[in-house]
C-alpha cells in the first residue's frame, strides 16, 4: 500500500507541473502491474495460486490502462479533472484517492499472493470457479468497451446514446463486467485467507460500491440525463434497460452512458 501511494505522489509532481491528467489512468494501471510483478519476484515461495492471481491483475491492468490512455489521447483531456487540475491540492487528492483505489481493489490478490507457505493450498474447485468468473467478467468488459468505441467512431451516431449489443441489456455493461471479474479474483484468493486477511474480501465490495454508488454509475447517469433527459427514446431506453445487472430480452433501439 505504501508503494501504491508513493507511485501516485511521484507521478503527481510532473503532472501538476504540466497541468495534465493524461497520465493518471496509465499510472494507476502501471501501479497494479509493477506491484504485482514485484510481489512475484519478492515472495520467497510463491505458489501457483499466487502466480495466477498476479496474471489476473496484470492482464486486466494492461487491457484497461491501454484502453483508458488511448481514450484520453483521442479526447485530449479527461473532463473529470478540468475543474481541479489547476489547484495542486485538489489535484493531488485525485492521485491519492487513486492510490487508495489500487490498494483496496488489488488487496485480495496481493494478500493471497503473500501468505506464508504453511497457508498455501493446491488450486481446488473454488479457485477454478474464480478463474472462470474472472474470464467472464473481463470478456464482458472488453466486449462492452469495444461496442461503445465502434459506436462512437461512426459519424452517423454523433450525439446519440448506444443501446445495442450488451448496452441493450444493461446501461453500464462494462461496469458490470468490472465487478464480476474482481469477484472472480476474490474467489481465487478465499481458500488461503486466515485471521485479519479476510479483510481482502473488501476488494469486490469496494469495487461494487465505488462503481454503483460513488464515481461510476451515478456520475454517468447524471451526465446522460443532462444530455438526453428530454428525449422520449432515451426515457424508453432507461425504462426497459437495467442500470447495471444485465437483463435478457430487452429490445434494442437506437441510441449511452458508461
Amino acid at each position: 500500500m505504501i508503494a501504491a501511494f508513493a507511485i501516485q505522489v511521484i507521478a503527481f509532481v510532473p503532472a501538476a507541473a504540466l497541468r495534465t491528467e493524461r497520465f493518471l489512468d496509465l499510472t494507476g494501471s502501471l501501479t497494479f502491474i509493477v506491484i504485482s510483478i514485484a510481489l512475484v519476484l519478492l515472495v520467497p515461495q510463491i505458489d501457483a495460486r499466487g502466480l495466477i492471481l498476479a496474471a489476473m491483475v496484470v492482464l486486466w491492468a494492461v487491457r484497461l490502462g491501454s484502453f483508458l490512455f488511448a481514450r484520453v489521447r483521442r479526447a485530449g483531456s479527461d473532463s473529470r479533472f478540468e475543474q481541479i487540475k489547476g489547484s495542486p491540492v485538489r489535484f493531488l487528492q485525485g492521485w491519492v484517492l487513486q492510490g487508495l483505489w489500487v490498494s483496496i481493489t488489488a488487496g485480495a490478490a496481493w494478500i493471497a499472493m503473500t501468505v506464508v507457505p504453511a497457508q498455501q493450498r493446491p488450486l481446488e474447485w473454488l479457485g477454478v470457479v474464480g478463474i472462470v468468473v474472472w474470464v467472464v467478467g473481463l470478456t464482458i468488459e472488453i466486449v462492452a468497451d469495444a461496442q461503445k468505441s465502434a459506436f462512437r467512431a461512426d459519424p452517423s451516431n454523433a450525439g446519440e446514446f448506444i443501446s445495442t449489443g450488451l448496452w441493450a441489456r444493461s446501461r453500464h455493461p462494462n461496469y458490470f463486467g468490472e465487478i464480476v471479474l474482481w469477484i472472480g479474483v476474490a474467489l481465487v484468493a478465499v481458500p488461503v485467507l486466515q485471521g485479519w486477511q479476510w479483510v481482502a474480501l473488501l476488494s469486490p465490495v469496494f469495487v461494487a460500491l465505488l462503481i454503483g454508488r460513488v464515481s461510476g454509475v451515478p456520475m454517468l447517469e447524471a451526465k446522460a440525463d443532462a444530455t438526453w433527459g428530454g428525449r422520449d427514446d432515451y426515457a424508453a431506453y432507461k425504462k426497459r434497460t437495467p442500470v447495471l445487472v444485465p437483463r435478457h430480452g430487452a429490445s434494442p433501439a437506437r441510441g449511452a452512458n458508461g
